[in-house]
């Protein structure tokens, strides 16, 4: 089966965000609001990883942490949630406009995190808007 990209449907739309207000809700009702800001994203992700509060085996929790470090891509760089299916099944990536430039971020975390690697949220950033510009400039 080939890649198919598609805007997500309802049922996409539930699945990210209940993973991201998994996250979102590691702040207290009163100050909720920091979800929005990149900064404060970056903060969190980073603190729950830096304290083991997710067991390498949670992948679900991992991957939601994927999510709004896809949340933060979005915001940093202008990239649009799709739904992208193939036949391993159907899941939320980041597309750059019309471009074939596609990101996977729900499984950036939860993959090296399984694998037993540290993780440096502001390294994975980096790494994905270098390569991201980098594809922009070849024309992808």
């Amino acid at each position: 089966m080939d890649q198919k990209v598609e805007v997500p449907n309802a049922e996409d739309i539930a699945r990210v965000e209940k993973m991201r207000n998994w996250v979102r809700d590691h702040f207290t009702p009163e100050v909720r609001e920091k979800y929005e800001t990149v900064e404060d994203k970056i903060r969190l992700l980073q603190t729950i990883l830096d304290e083991n509060w997710i067991a390498p085996d949670e992948t679900w929790k991992l991957q939601s942490l994927g999510i709004t470090l896809g949340d933060i891509l979005v915001q940093t760089m202008g990239l649009t949630w799709v739904a992208v299916e193939d036949e391993y099944g159907r899941d939320p990536a980041l597309r750059d406009g019309d471009t074939s430039i596609i990101l996977f971020p729900m499984t950036m975390i939860s993959k090296r995190i399984e694998r037993g690697e540290t993780v440096s949220v502001v390294q994975l950033l980096d790494n994905a808007h270098d390569t991201v510009s980098r594809l922009r400039e070849r024309g992808a």
